[in-house]
Formats: structure tokens, C-alpha cells, sequence
């Protein structure tokens, strides 16, 4: 097949150019031939049209390139911009949120610590509301006691939480009319996390004079935010275990999963013992790093009762809530003891050895009688801790007393109640 070539023949020197003096000559060129050796045969300008060709499609490739180079720019330029525009507006956490773990091996190292300002403001709601309790408890101690001074201080941090309130209502129709500045939330919440603290802590000065008339086991601790700085430390470590039985009274609504009510690191390993409720997962006990999942459903806002035991032995485990077993499985760390001269903390997810806490898995809620055995109890024996009997025994390893407990960054301890309704 070949394709018609018309190359013009310019007239020799001194005679007129006009396009009727012109002639064209018609050269037949293969489809796939090189037009520019083709144009050689007719005219001796061949070499600087075959350059001046060149250049164009160097031109053209250049200006492709810098097309691209424009759009991927672009691209980047859009995504920023809706990174900036997303950060003022209130969305609800993912499902999974913060790209969740495979159940086999949960490795929680490095995860990012975002809050939305809507999960913020429920927790400082649910904070104020727990504020309110606690006053009103000390209202029924003060009236008691005919005490003054008990009541002058009462009324002062009933108005500092009306003015905190007032804070959050403000935050909440800033939100909802779009005046919400983002730049600001980091300045505005910490200096209402630090009024807490403050409050929490003159609460729990008040508060101290019903401890001398309770039992040193009747405190709870509460943990009203989620944050990265608020846990409490057991003084004593694990030994070495082939059983275990961990049992406790926890309270929590938080959304979404109330986070990790306790976490036991050994050097080497974050994991080596933990409890965890994380996203929209089920609650997963985790030993050396192997998750099992808990039939647990507790996360209503009411207290429950709830334990777990363990053996090494073929690492069949069992679960109960409020003295009922609710599960049970087999091969959970089989064959694998626990390791001891760790740290047992409680309230947060160790990262590392004491420490390398991440806000997104902060337990938030009430927790109570946190209670360890180096065996498996009985069916019984859970029975009576939660139904609050007499003949209900302390842990062996670790026995709940105000004594054993250390607590940081705001965590609180007050009176504990679910067993006196229960009796």
C-alpha cells in the first residue's frame, strides 16, 4: 500500500514566487516508510525539515510531560485541600478505624491518636454528667454530717461545672452553625481537660472524708475521658502463671468500644496479657499476642460483672458475665506461660514496657474489684464475687485494695456502690 507524496518544487532564484508558478511533484511512499527520506529524493531541504521534525515531536513530548507533572500537582493540591476542608467537619469514627489488625496477631504499635470535636464533646458531657453524681453523693455525706464548710465547697464546684457546661454548649452551637475553628480545638479542649483535673481532684479532696469509713476494697476508679495521660498502675507485677482468672466490675457507654480496661506488658512483649474492646470489635482477650473474642455485651452504661480464666494447658479459656458463662474456647497461647516482672496497668494499652499509650484505646468508664488467681475458678466461686457474697474471695496474686493502686493524669477514685444496691 502506498500513500501519495506532493512536495512543492520552488522556482530557481529570480523568478516570481507566486503560488500559480508553483509545481508539485507526486512521490508514492510505503505506509510504514520514513516520509522524511522520502521528501530527500524531491528537495535538497530534506535535512532541516527532518530537524525541524525532530524538534516538533521533542516539543510535544516536553509538553506532555509537563502536562502530567500539572495534573499530578493538581491531584495533590485537591487532596490537601480536602484533608483542610474534612478537618471542620464533624464525621463519625470508622467502623474499624484506624485500620484494624488481624485478629490472629493484634500488634497495636505506632496506631494514630485521632479524636473527632463530636466524640469529644459526648465524652466531656458524660464527664459533667459523672461530676453531677458525685456531688450529689457528697450532698447526701454533708447533710449527714452537718458540715459547712463540706457544703460552702460543694457549691463552688457545682457553679465551676454550670460555667463548664456553658463551655460545651458554646462549643456545640459553634459546631452546628460551621463557626468551628479547627486551629483552636487543641488550645480550647486542653484548658477544659485541665478544669477537670482541677475538678477531680477537689471532688476526690472532699471525697476522702468517707474513706475513712469505707472498707479499703469499696473504691472504684473512673476514667471520664479518652486520652493518652489518665491510667492507674498495680505496685505489684505478675508472676509466672499456667493459669490465670481475671475477674472485675466495669461500667462503661463509650463509643465506639470502651478501649482497654487492662494491659499487661513483659520486656519483649506489649501484649502479653491484655483486655481490649477497640472500634465496633467484640471485646478480645489477648495472651502473648493471640486474641480470642469475648461473648461479652456489657457497653450500656450499667455496672457488670465480668471474668476470665485461662490454662495453659491446650489454652482453653472461659468466659462469664455477671455469673453466667457466656463462652469458651481452646487453643489461646497453648503451652505458653505467663512471663513475669512485668507491668499491670489499668485503663490503657501498653505499646511499650509502662507506657506508649494511645488515646484511640483508652478505657473509658468506671472499673471496680479488679481481682487476680493463678488458677481457674470455679463456676461457684465467679457466682459469688458477682452477686457481691461474703464468701466471695480476694485474688491471691493481686487482691483489690486503695493500697495496690496507683493512679496519674486525672483518674479518680471514689466510692464504690454496685455491691450495696446489689445487697
Amino acid at each position: 500500500l502506498l500513500l501519495p507524496l506532493l512536495l512543492p518544487l520552488l522556482p530557481p532564484p529570480g523568478r516570481g514566487q507566486g503560488f500559480g508558478q508553483t509545481r508539485f511533484v507526486c512521490t508514492s511512499v510505503p505506509l510504514d516508510g520514513d516520509m522524511c527520506a522520502a521528501a530527500a529524493l524531491g528537495t535538497g531541504s530534506a535535512e532541516e525539515l527532518k530537524s525541524t521534525v525532530l524538534q516538533l515531536r521533542e516539543t510535544v513530548l516536553q509538553q506532555k510531560e509537563t502536562i502530567m507533572n500539572q495534573k499530578e500537582t493538581i491531584r495533590e493540591l485537591t487532596a490537601k485541600l480536602g484533608r483542610c476542608e474534612s478537618q471542620s467537619v464533624v464525621e463519625p469514627p470508622p467502623g474499624d478505624g484506624k485500620g484494624r489488625k488481624p485478629s490472629v496477631s493484634k500488634n497495636t504499635m505506632g496506631d494514630l491518636s485521632r479524636t473527632p470535636a463530636a466524640e469529644t464533646l459526648s465524652q466531656l458531657g458524660q464527664t459533667l454528667q459523672s461530676l453531677k453524681t458525685r456531688l450529689e453523693n457528697l450532698e447526701q455525706f454533708s447533710r449527714m454530717n452537718s458540715s459547712s464548710q463540706t457544703n460552702n465547697l460543694k457549691d463552688i464546684l457545682q457553679n465551676k461545672i454550670d460555667d463548664l457546661e456553658k463551655q460545651v454548649l458554646s462549643r456545640v452551637n459553634s459546631l452546628e452553625e460551621g463557626k468551628f475553628n479547627p486551629r483552636n480545638e487543641s488550645e480550647e479542649r486542653g484548658k477544659i481537660e485541665s478544669t477537670l483535673t482541677s475538678l477531680h481532684q477537689r471532688i476526690s479532696d472532699l471525697e476522702k472524708g468517707q474513706k475513712d469509713n469505707r472498707p479499703p476494697d469499696r473504691f472504684q476508679l473512673t476514667f471520664p475521658l479518652r486520652t493518652n495521660y489518665m491510667y492507674a498502675k498495680v505496685k505489684k507485677s505478675l508472676p509466672e502463671m499456667y493459669a490465670f482468672s481475671v475477674c472485675m466490675w466495669i461500667k462503661s457507654n463509650a463509643s465506639p468500644g470502651m478501649g482497654t480496661p487492662f494491659s499487661y506488658a513483659v520486656p519483649g512483649q506489649a501484649n502479653e496479657l491484655v483486655l481490649i474492646e477497640w472500634g465496633n470489635n467484640p471485646m478480645e482477650i489477648l495472651i502473648n499476642d493471640k486474641v480470642a473474642k469475648l461473648p461479652f455485651v456489657i457497653n450500656d452504661g450499667k455496672w457488670h460483672h465480668i471474668c476470665v480464666t485461662w490454662t495453659t494447658r491446650d489454652g482453653v479459656w472461659e468466659a462469664y458475665q455477671d455469673g453466667t458463662q457466656t463462652g469458651s474456647g481452646e487453643n489461646l497461647a497453648p503451652y505458653h506461660p505467663i512471663k513475669p516482672q512485668g507491668v499491670l496497668v489499668l485503663g490503657q494499652e501498653q505499646d511499650t514496657l509502662g507506657g506508649g499509650f494511645d488515646a484511640t484505646q483508652a478505657f473509658v468508664g468506671e472499673l471496680a474489684h479488679f481481682n487476680v488467681w493463678d488458677r481457674k475458678l470455679s463456676p461457684g466461686e465467679v457466682y459469688s464475687l458477682a452477686t457481691c457474697s461474703t464468701k466471695a474471695q480476694a485474688g491471691n496474686v493481686i487482691a483489690w485494695a486503695e493500697a495496690n493502686i496507683d493512679i496519674y493524669g486525672g483518674a479518680t477514685k471514689w466510692t464504690f456502690e454496685a455491691c450495696r444496691q446489689l445487697n
